[in-house]
This record gives C-alpha cells, sequence and structure tokens, in this order.
C-alpha cells in the first residue's frame, strides 16, 4: 500500500462518526506502534491528523502524536 492510499482509507472514514473511546484505540495503535507494516501506522496517523482538524476536541489528549508545530511564517 502506497502513501497515498493510506491516506485515501483514511479519508474513506466517516470521522463524524468516531467517538472518543474509538479516538482512544487508535491512539493507543499509534502510541505501542501496534502495526504489521508502516502503511497501517500511516493509515491511523492520516485519520488522526484529520480528527486534528474536524474535532479537535476527541485529539487534544493526543495531538503530541501528531508531532504538529506552529510556525511563524511572517
Amino acid at each position: 500500500m502506497s502513501t497515498k492510499q493510506a491516506k485515501d482509507e483514511a479519508q474513506n472514514i466517516d470521522v463524524s462518526k468516531l467517538t472518543a473511546e474509538d479516538v482512544a484505540k487508535l491512539a493507543a495503535r499509534l502510541e505501542n506502534d501496534d502495526y504489521a507494516n508502516a502503511f497501517a501506522s500511516l493509515q491511523d496517523w492520516h485519520l488522526l491528523r484529520t480528527l486534528a482538524f474536524t474535532n479537535p476536541d476527541l485529539v487534544e489528549p493526543y495531538r503530541h502524536l501528531l508531532d504538529i508545530e506552529a510556525y511563524d511564517e511572517c
């Protein structure tokens, strides 16, 4: 599976239906690096990143997994 395929699969999930429990399980997999291959982890990472923009309250406790830095581009 390519990076694009992993990203596309993450986008096919209806993020509006994910619960706090779903996000906790996703974060636990990312934390524990509990994957058969890197592409599966990339899919979860893209899903968590999508959630960070669409429902940031659910992701706040797991934001450290995204390595998002605020940049001053001024």
